[in-house]
């Protein structure tokens, strides 16, 4: 059984948070306004950039008429040389403004990410329970990277392009307002368009980021699980499970680009109406004999830079509504609670004291409870095993002890406290836990065993706690040693090795309460015998609970708690218990006739 996960129906989430698009920009805006000298210099950039759109489009009329038709000296001097003014200026701009935009999004990309894996590594383990790691993954992954494309290629698109199109707009009023008004008759249609697209954009978007979380779901889970797949005949049924949910994904993404690649060819036909009712009004009446060809030229130029900033503006709405959706999942995530911490009180070393009062748990309303009536003392340096059929609640009650989980009915007190009364830190400082399941991180042997609040011990004290629990020989035979990496949750070693690391890690730790489920689950005869001696030196002068699979292991526990429907049905030394001739002789009378 796991220590801190169990099979009952977990508290339903609460209800997403529902943020309309407006609201989830302002957030996001945010964190690049902390960045404001970089954005002033992002905006001037692209204010610049977008201006030298416009400006090109008016250089054409004295290129054309100066040049070509006036053939003025002055003008053809200086002609070649505003040219270069002109581009060199956009591309001193375009670097400054990339730059800036890339730094901002990338430093937001870096503080979303730090704040979500630091709301995440803080959340209530019940949210876990109810929450699949693939798609919190994702959040943290994906949908950061969309906020940062929408956070660089959004601003760029908006400030830019609109410059651009305010500029070009503005150039052909000067040349022709009566042709100008021509192209603005469109500018309606373009932005109901623009409206429509941005919804749908959104929408699908939501549908992607969901299906990319199932994606990421399903491939760990088969990835992890590889060795069960196959024992157990599951290829085609996994295959099936992600062709799914891949075909899922893929259809979504086929309606997002159908959406995006028709937009853009109807939005820039409609341009092209525009245009051509424009060259068809300046050619004919008294329009033609207000043109110049320079005057003329310039006027089309700068209808045409119209085109592409119009079609990407239509465009960026994709991106948008991307970052929008994916903005609303990371807020969502952000705005979680985190564990609650109600304990005002500091313990440098608890006695190991435990009093349960009439305590009764259920993991939601709706759910009945699964422990009822709990009441028992633990004195100091105690040995309390918890035994009885699965699901009988002997990892749910110990999952209370480091407060996993809150909202119990009744009282649970260590060393008179309420544990609700006791600092979150302080109350978990005071355990250290070995299981049959062992969690060890892709990092050393060293750093496995001397995790966390250990990383500060020496080596002398590290090699100590493995030679006593019978790690030194196997550690010293590795490649490197201590500085041997494991492996993702220690796959490059036995199930013995890793739960031998864990004992190291449990003796070095020297707390004074230890919680023990299995921990001899995984060894061979051999190397059971030496656990059990290092053991016996471990559990001195320690108050221990031990979850029971095998109870062999407990016969000498000063208490044994038999376990039934998350109630104690039986209470007492081996030996009274077998007295009794009830529930539990029952049990070890049925293990013993297996054996």
């Amino acid at each position: 059984m796991s220590f801190t996960l169990s099979n009952q129906k977990p508290v339903k989430n609460k209800a997403p948070i529902n943020k309309d698009g407006l609201e989830i920009y302002k957030r996001l805006a945010s964190y690049a306004l902390k960045h404001w000298r970089y954005l002033v210099m992002a905006i001037v950039g692209l204010v610049i950039g977008g201006a030298t759109i416009p400006l090109f489009s008016m250089y054409m009329q004295p290129l054309l008429d100066g040049t070509f038709m006036e053939k003025d000296p002055e003008t053809i001097r200086w002609a070649p040389l505003a040219l270069l003014a002109i581009f060199l200026l956009r591309g001193i701009a375009s670097f400054i403004s990339n730059y800036s935009i890339e730094w901002i999004g990338r430093s937001v990309v870096k503080e979303i990410r730090g704040e979500l894996f630091a709301r995440l590594l803080r959340l209530p383990v019940a949210y876990y329970d109810k929450n699949n790691t693939g798609k919190l993954v994702t959040r943290l992954i994906y949908h950061v990277e969309q906020v940062a494309l929408a956070a660089t290629k959004g601003l760029t698109v908006l400030v830019q392009d609109t410059v651009i199109v305010i500029g070009s707009i503005a150039v052909m009023f000067y040349y022709s307002w009566k042709l100008t008004l021509i192209i603005l008759v469109v500018a309606p249609i373009i932005a109901g368009l623009i409206a429509y697209v941005s919804r749908r954009f959104r929408k699908l978007s939501s549908q992607i980021q969901e299906q990319v979380g199932e994606v990421t779901q399903i491939s760990g889970e088969a990835i992890g699980a590889t060795r069960e797949i196959r024992i157990y005949d599951g290829l085609d049924y996994e295959e099936k499970r992600f062709r799914a949910v891949n075909e899922l994904n893929h259809m979504s993404y086929m309606k997002r680009i159908v959406t995006e690649r028709l937009s853009m060819p109807i939005v820039q036909f409609i341009m092209a109406v525009a245009l051509a009712l424009v060259v068809y009004t300046a050619t004919h009446g008294d329009q033609i004999n207000t043109f110049t060809p320079g005057r003329f030229m310039a006027f089309m130029t700068a209808m045409i830079a119209l085109l592409d900033p119009v079609k990407r503006l239509t465009q960026v709405s994709s991106t948008l509504q991307s970052g929008v959706a994916a903005g609303e999942s990371i807020f969502n995530l952000l705005d979680e609670a985190p564990e609650k911490d109600t304990g005002n009180i500091t313990l440098q070393r608890a006695r190991g004291q435990f009093e349960f009062k009439d305590v009764g748990f259920a993991y939601n309303q709706e759910t009945p409870e699964v422990l009822k009536d709990i009441s028992f003392s633990v004195k100091s340096g105690e040995k309390i095993a918890l035994v009885g059929h699965s699901g009988s609640g002997k990892t749910t009650l110990v999952n209370l002890l480091p407060r996993f989980y809150d909202d119990w009915s009744g009282e649970i007190s260590l060393d008179g406290h309420p544990l609700e009364d006791i600092k979150l830190q302080s109350l978990r400082q005071q355990f250290a836990y070995v299981g049959q399941d062992v969690t060890l991180f892709n990092d050393t042997v060293r750093n496995n065993i001397a995790y966390g609040k250990l990383r500060s011990v020496g080596d002398e004290k590290v090699e100590a706690a493995t030679k006593a629990a019978y790690a030194l020989d196997f550690i010293q035979k590795l490649p490197q040693g201590f500085d041997t990496q494991v492996g993702e949750n220690g796959t490059l070693l036995s199930g013995g090795q890793k739960q031998r690391i864990a004992i190291a890690r449990a003796i070095l730790a020297d707390a004074p309460i230890l919680i023990l489920d299995e921990a001899t689950s995984a060894l061979d005869t051999q190397s059971e015998r030496h656990i059990q001696e290092a053991l016996k030196t471990l559990l001195q002068n320690r108050t221990t609970f031990m979850i029971a699979h095998r109870l062999s292991t407990i016969e000498k526990a000063d208490k044994i708690l038999m376990m039934e429907g998350g109630k104690i049905i039986e209470s007492g030394t081996h030996a009274e218990l077998l007295a009794k001739k009830g529930a539990y002789a029952k049990l070890y009378h049925l293990q013993f006739e297996n054996e």
